[in-house]
């Protein structure tokens, strides 16, 4: 019986064999692909979750942007050829005012807060960059005299159709859409606000709309797609429209 026991133990002690090893090499490597497709769909979730988040992140603050530009609107009319808010179909300008925070007050201000108050022509437009038709903002520097602000005025208008070198680095991409539009409330009903170009809107002395329509088509695969429609109501019109 003896050696009969010695054989099988020796049996016992062969290990795998060769079909064994490459079969659980086939079936680790087959694990270890499976793995790394599971992984690689996660992260390219995450980065089309993160784009998604970035996207509608960015959009909300140019809507508050455009909210904040249009509360900040300034009249201007001892300057001719300038109006506090002007549309012609292709770009929006407009002047508004800027609180420049860490800039002392001047000495006949009368004021000792550490700060000043600033005019700048913002302007809002759409525009292919990289092949892609995005919704823009450009903003000037703070102006001090009326031909800086004459020839920001006219600066802003250039920027919408061939913007230089200079005035891409003061514009902001906000979202990719395929198209905007502007309303403006007068009389009681909104219209388009080409439609009050009668009104002399290039006119500093013009009456400013009782509202502004805003409404947006974003490009499709956005964060946000289809329309976006926001309305903002002037500071002096009471119980607002």
């Amino acid at each position: 019986m003896l050696p009969k026991i010695a054989r099988k133990t020796g049996r016992k002690n062969l290990g795998f064999t060769l079909i064994e090893l490459m079969i659980a090499v086939a079936v680790m490597a087959l694990l270890a692909m499976l793995s790394w497709r599971g992984l690689d769909g996660m992260t390219r979730v995450q980065s089309q979750t993160q784009a998604q988040t970035d996207g509608v992140l960015a959009l909300q603050a140019g809507l508050a942007q455009w909210q904040t530009d249009l509360d900040a609107l300034t009249q201007l009319p001892q300057v001719p050829g300038v109006s506090a808010l002007d549309y012609d179909g292709q770009v929006l300008r407009l002047t508004r005012r800027y609180v420049d925070q860490g800039i002392p007050a001047t000495p006949n201000s009368g004021s000792s807060n550490s700060h000043s108050e600033s005019i700048r022509v913002v302007a809002w437009s759409q525009r292919d960059v990289n092949g892609q038709s995005q919704w823009l903002r450009w903003q000037s520097a703070p102006l001090q005299t009326r031909a800086e602000l004459l020839a920001a005025w006219l600066q802003a208008a250039q920027w919408a159709q061939s913007p230089s070198d200079a005035d891409k680095k003061r514009e902001v991409a906000v979202a990719a859409i395929d198209k905007w539009q502007i309303y403006y409330y007068r009389n009681d009903a909104w219209s388009n606000a080409l439609s009050s170009a009668d009104e002399a809107l290039g006119s500093a002395q013009a009456a400013l709309p009782d509202g502004v329509r805003l409404v947006l088509t974003t490009s499709a695969g956005q964060a946000l797609s289809g329309q976006i429609t926001r309305d903002w109501v002037s500071p002096t019109v009471g119980g607002g429209k």
